[in-house]
């Protein structure tokens, strides 16, 4: 057991320990205006933390392997799931994103990024001398579409970015011709043009919003503005846990979630801002260690696949708190309230211990 336990890579855990405590503290910062709401978020965060490093040591300790014969299988409950969000997930502020029972509720959009991480690396692996490389990219074009459609009928344009960005990812680490990358290219531009004319009322809010957010200060480019103000406010050292102007007077919107990067820039600053990009750096740095040394390409694309996930979150989220990207609706792992995404995004990094614990030691 002590064997199993040295093999980990202490420096991946470490890093996602300091940046679950600081989202913790953030998330507890932010309650003194609400003391009661506010203890029992940083409660359920808490646990939600607890079942994460419960279920990141369970999958290090997991062959990852024993998941590609699983892949298919999980698949389709994911698409069952995804189905029954869409029939009778609850709705909360426009968004039928939830399944659950009473007060105890989760996401099946946060699982499914983690299924279909699993899924595109099962089948790119498996494929690769099965089918030419212009088939493995439309048969995976059909297999990711399925579920990007039930996730944009939610709706959630967010999710349905960082599935795309990681499929995308995953697609051109798997051996795909560039001439076949061209084409699908070209098919997607067309697509993201024609959608537009598809996009809910808000959505389209949003696009507006990141080109030109003083066109609507008081209403739809409000969240944007504040998270700014509240960025640019915190100086060097911030203004110190719970005396944020902008987040502990409710002038800032989702503070828990959304824009929680501006509560940790306004009140910890420039020093505690740059604390956790590199924290997120030496994350992307340990994944990527652990797919170099991954002992088969299935272990390769699935670190591969966890490192896009967690970085197009990690983009995404900073850069519309920052006002350089539309409003999205994505959490920042790790740090946002959200037990779901928190527990995913744990397991997430579990496997990845499960690969680097069975590398091929190159080194």
């Amino acid at each position: 057991m002590i064997n199993k336990f040295l093999k980990l890579d202490w420096i991946l855990i470490a890093a996602m320990i300091l940046l679950l405590g600081i989202g913790i503290l953030t998330i507890y910062s932010v309650s003194f205006q609400d003391p009661v709401l506010g203890l029992l978020n940083f409660k359920k965060q808490l646990g939600s933390a607890v079942l994460g490093l419960v279920l990141m040591f369970f999958f290090a300790s997991y062959d990852y392997r024993v998941l590609n014969s699983l892949s298919t299988k999980l698949y389709f409950i994911m698409i069952a799931i995804l189905g029954l969000v869409v029939i009778a997930g609850a709705t909360v502020k426009g968004h039928t994103g939830w399944l659950g029972v009473g007060i105890y509720r989760f996401q099946p959009v946060e699982i499914a990024k983690l299924i279909l991480i699993i899924f595109i690396a099962s089948f790119f692996s498996k494929k690769k001398t099965e089918f030419s490389s212009t088939v493995r990219m439309f048969v995976s074009v059909i297999l990711v579409g399925i579920p990007v459609f039930l996730i944009l009928k939610q709706p959630d344009l967010g999710s349905t970015v960082i599935v795309l960005g990681l499929w995308i990812v995953m697609l051109m680490l798997s051996e795909v011709r560039k001439r076949d990358i061209l084409i699908l290219a070209a098919i997607g531009f067309l697509a993201i043009f024609s959608g537009q004319f598809f996009l809910k009322g808000y959505q389209k809010d949003r696009i507006v919003n990141f080109v030109k957010p003083g066109s609507d200060p008081q209403g739809s480019g409000y969240n944007v503005i504040q998270a700014t103000i509240a960025v640019g406010s915190g100086g060097i050292y911030g203004k110190g846990l719970g005396h944020g102007s902008q987040s502990q007077l409710n002038f800032l919107p989702e503070k828990n979630t959304d824009f929680i990067f501006a509560v940790i820039a306004e009140e910890m600053g420039l020093v505690g801002s740059l604390v956790v990009i590199v924290l997120f750096g030496v994350i992307f740095w340990r994944i990527k260690e652990a797919a170099r040394m991954s002992r088969d390409n299935f272990g390769y694309l699935l670190a591969v696949g966890v490192a896009a996930m967690i970085f197009f979150q990690f983009f995404v989220n900073i850069g519309m708190n920052i006002g350089v990207m539309p409003v999205a609706g994505v959490p920042l792992p790790l740090l946002s309230y959200g037990g779901t995404s928190l527990v995913v995004t744990m397991a997430s990094i579990g496997i990845v211990q499960s690969i680097y614990a069975r590398r091929i030691k190159t080194y």
